[in-house]
């Protein structure tokens, strides 16, 4: 049934082979909002909840160039950047392409 529908709806989450890191807290609707897009796509992912926790938030600003904000969205270990981010990449048609890039050890 879910093949079914994820073909009907052009969705291919069993193409997808990219490692997807996103750091977020629990009540940012940004983030929230990139969940979503993950999961309509039937990304799996990894998420750090980085509420309250400085050596989290400092690492995740290390990895993204500085950027303090959530969300931070990594492709295979590519920084993407942020909620708005992510889906300019999909309206341009860029993310499929990246999330079909099997995950670099």
């Amino acid at each position: 049934m879910f093949n079914l529908i994820n073909s009907l709806l052009g969705r291919h989450p069993e193409r997808i082979n990219a490692n997807v890191e996103i750091y977020t807290w629990q009540t940012c609707p940004f983030c929230i909002r990139a969940k979503i897009l993950l999961w309509w796509k039937g990304v799996n992912f990894t998420e750090y909840k980085i509420d309250d926790d400085g050596s989290a938030r400092m690492k995740m600003a290390e990895r993204a160039n500085g950027r303090r904000t959530v969300p931070q969205i990594f492709i295979n270990n590519q920084h993407i950047g942020g909620c708005d981010d992510l889906y300019s990449l999909d309206s341009q048609g860029k993310l499929d392409p990246l999330l079909y890039q099997p995950a670099q050890a």
